[in-house]
């Protein structure tokens, strides 16, 4: 993609000084502003907020991440990277990233939102960040994008170990599916429920070669996720032939009722 390609019509002259502060702790000048201003807008607060640009954000920054890890752990097996990755880009590393990024400072949120904490929420913060990347994707190009996520990811020490944290249901889903050659899960938002500035995610999860969907409720888009994986797995390793040597699933999210 070309710098600037899908970048918004009539971009602004100037950003306000929040988010002109922002630029400079991402040490990235947007030639247009108004991507970065989408990118901390919530839902909330406009019909014109940052869901797409998490959407693509998501995919940037897992694709950055997997090519950091595959430089430095040059040793270590598709597996292991695959669980290093997972947790470089939960939920709560990318809080701790926004954080320290002070991006509550620039997010856009509707009155109910604001009075309900959601500056300070983990799952506003973490898309938000994804959105940022997404935004400076579509204002820069890959390369530019790429460059970013190092920096961000430069404070922490990348070490096998990581790979031995604890694992998430939609990890530990991916890994008994490889495990048998099948197939990775399919995640589809059913259903988004309650007004904006208190949303649940109705999530759906589906094993194409099983033909089995699992659904999961939660506070955002990844717990319903989690949720929904979570809610496939205890189908899954509900046969004992099938569960062995699969550790038990964790998620503080409980997942919904079952799909007949």
């Amino acid at each position: 993609m070309q710098p600037g390609q899908g970048a918004l019509d009539g971009a602004p002259a100037f950003l306000n000084p929040e988010l002109t502060a922002l630029q400079r702790r991402l040490q990235h000048n947007f030639a247009n502003p108004r991507l970065l201003e989408r990118a901390l807008t919530h839902r909330s607060f406009t019909a014109d907020h940052n869901e797409r640009l998490e959407f693509l954000g998501d995919s940037v920054l897992n694709l950055a991440v997997s090519g950091l890890l595959f430089e430095k752990l040059n040793q270590l097996p598709e597996g292991d990277l695959s669980r290093v990755r997972a947790n470089l880009v939960k939920q709560d590393t990318l809080f701790e990233i926004a954080s320290r990024l002070n991006l509550s400072a620039g997010l856009r949120l509707g009155d109910g939102e604001k009075r309900s904490g959601g500056q300070k929420r983990p799952s506003i913060l973490a898309d938000a960040l994804e959105a940022v990347i997404g935004a400076v994707y579509l204002d820069a190009g890959f390369e530019v994008a790429s460059a970013l996520v190092r920096r961000l990811y430069s404070d922490l020490e990348l070490n096998a170990q990581m790979s031995a944290m604890g694992k998430d249901p939609k990890t530990e889903l991916q890994e008994w599916l490889q495990g048998r050659k099948m197939k990775l899960p399919v995640y589809r938002v059913v259903a988004t429920l309650g007004e904006a500035h208190k949303q649940t995610f109705d999530v759906e999860c589906t094993v194409t070669e099983t033909g089995r969907s699992e659904r999961g409720i939660g506070a955002s888009r990844r717990a319903g996720e989690q949720a929904a994986a979570a809610a496939m797995l205890q189908h899954l390793t509900a046969d004992p032939k099938q569960a062995h040597a699969l550790p038990t699933a964790t998620t503080d999210v409980a997942p919904s009722a079952k799909v007949p």
